[in-house]
């Protein structure tokens, strides 16, 4: 095999071997906020919403007799820095997902921190890798004009492909309103935490590192 030849063949495998490497281990938006100790609960969990950019969205499918159904989707809660805690979507009605939600509001969102590319070598199972699940309800955001340029600044800044997906396709700005939040990020069971505890964390950068 010649040199040019070898190389046409070597460049592209490079390309996709650091692809597929970056995918498999994910990446930090924001090298500015530290991974909180596991025994801080509350900024953990607000840290972790923070940092991560997509998860699986549940919704109750009456196309399925009511089972649930489950959707990689997108999402932001603010800045990677500047999270307020409560996650929004900019979901199509041509979806399942969107439609579920018209129809049966109650939701659960679980993210995962293996995604954002901090648990190293562990299986995401481990509970040493956390994993959260944000439970309430998924509502259009139709109301508060500040709320609304919140999240769609928030979505497009984090996501910024959004802003030109087709306009026929309907897109609403979606938030999950919640009400009960299962985290787990250590051994010994999920760690009690309440709403208003998770939303009353304070996120800055001087997080303590694990």
């Amino acid at each position: 095999m010649n040199i040019n030849r070898a190389g046409s063949i070597l460049v592209p495998l490079l390309f996709f071997l650091a692809f597929v490497l970056e995918s498999v281990h994910g990446r930090p938006l924001s090298l500015s906020m530290s991974r909180p100790k596991p025994d801080d609960v509350a900024r953990f969990a607000r840290w972790l919403v923070s940092q991560s950019s997509w998860g699986v969205l549940n919704t109750l499918s009456s196309d399925m007799g009511g089972a649930p159904f489950g959707n990689v989707v997108s999402f932001s809660d603010g800045l990677p820095d500047k999270g307020r805690g409560i996650p929004y979507f900019y979901l199509t009605t041509l979806d399942p997902t969107a439609r579920n939600a018209l129809k049966d509001e109650r939701s659960s969102f679980t993210i995962s921190e293996y995604a954002i590319g901090t648990c190293g070598k562990t299986d995401p199972e481990n509970p040493s890798c956390a994993k959260i699940t944000l439970v309430g309800k998924l509502k259009v955001l139709n109301g508060d004009p500040k709320e609304t340029s919140f999240a769609q600044t928030a979505l497009f800044t984090k996501h910024p492909e959004m802003k030109d997906w087709p306009k026929s396709h309907d897109f609403k700005i979606f938030k999950l309103e919640l009400e009960e939040i299962f985290m787990i990020n250590w051994f010994g069971g999920p760690k009690p935490l309440t709403v208003d505890q998770y939303l009353q964390a304070k996120m800055d950068s001087r997080m303590a590192i694990a």
